[in-house]
């Protein structure tokens, strides 16, 4: 995987993020989602490199090879500030003083806090497969009760989850080699059977439901948004799309200025399901003049 990328441990804050880097151009950055690490990216990242971007590829703070801080009363220190502010500080270690973000599930949670929290930063913005969290959990029926309820058992206090979920660690994230790839899925399975990174993704989910939610309803009452031109892709074989009665962008209208999305042949996990076409898409939006409101029909 990532031939040509160099594998470091860079220091940023309280911090120590692994991170796959590689190619040259504009920089863009990959950040995964829940429980991948950055190697969901293996086949996503070589196309953009070859397309002509220096692309980016860390683990989130907690993940994968990443330490995680000391736990916080709060659990602020799994928050998607906190992984904001980590990502902001990586790139600036290798030199990117604004970039593309682009974020996948948990990891697209901490994209968007990026682009709110640090907007000269950003170029322009992608979220995969997310609304808000905020949005989320304002809007939470039954029905997402039942598909999300990792949600909220994972969002219990310590250590109820951890237990749970360690005693068969196999069964409850049912990571498929063929599907992921053979070095990405040894990747993943090694990082979701380490007792750190089981207890540091519970606390991203404990997050979830305190500080990050605060932060969105924060910003809601506030109207900030998003200034940056935003790409929201999801999967046609995903949930997301019903769960909003198929108007994901109608969820996201009112945090961004300037807002495209559609959705893509994939399941949840785009970047390992439909690397090509994501990555073509990703690159029309890298390449499209954000000025231009014709360019896409979702355009807003």
């Amino acid at each position: 995987m990532f031939e040509g990328f160099a594998l470091e441990h860079i220091e940023v804050g309280d911090v120590r993020l692994r991170v796959r880097h590689g190619g040259s151009g504009p920089a863009v950055l990959l950040v995964h989602g829940h429980p991948r690490t950055h190697t969901t990216w293996h086949r996503v990242a070589p196309l953009l490199a070859d397309a002509g971007y220096t692309v980016v590829c860390p683990d989130l703070r907690g993940y994968g090879g990443s330490t995680a801080p000391p736990d916080r009363p709060d659990h602020s220190q799994a928050s998607k500030r906190a992984m904001a502010g980590d990502l902001v500080g990586l790139m600036r270690a290798l030199g990117h003083e604004r970039f593309v973000p682009v974020g996948h599930d948990r990891g697209g949670y901490a994209v968007q806090r990026l682009a709110l929290d640090h907007p000269g930063a950003v170029e322009r913005v992608v979220v995969l497969g997310d609304v808000p969290i905020g949005e989320a959990l304002a809007r939470c029926d039954a029905r997402f009760a039942q598909a999300w309820y990792h949600w909220f058992f994972m969002g219990q206090d310590a250590p109820l989850a951890e237990r749970l979920i360690a005693a068969d660690v196999d069964a409850w994230y049912g990571l498929d080699p063929e599907r992921m790839g053979a070095g990405n899925h040894a990747d993943a399975l090694r990082a979701v059977h380490d007792p750190a990174v089981q207890h540091a993704m519970c606390e991203d989910y404990r997050a979830g439901l305190g500080p990050d939610r605060a932060a969105d309803d924060a910003d809601r009452t506030a109207g900030r948004r998003i200034s940056a031109p935003l790409l929201v892709l999801w999967g046609v074989r995903d949930d997301l799309a019903e769960l909003y009665d198929d108007d994901v962008l109608g969820v996201w209208r009112p945090w961004a200025d300037r807002l495209t999305g559609h959705a893509i042949d994939s399941g949840h996990h785009m970047s390992e399901e439909s690397p090509h076409e994501l990555a073509d898409a990703l690159l029309t939006f890298l390449t499209t003049d954000p000025t231009d409101s014709t360019a896409s029909p979702t355009a807003t």
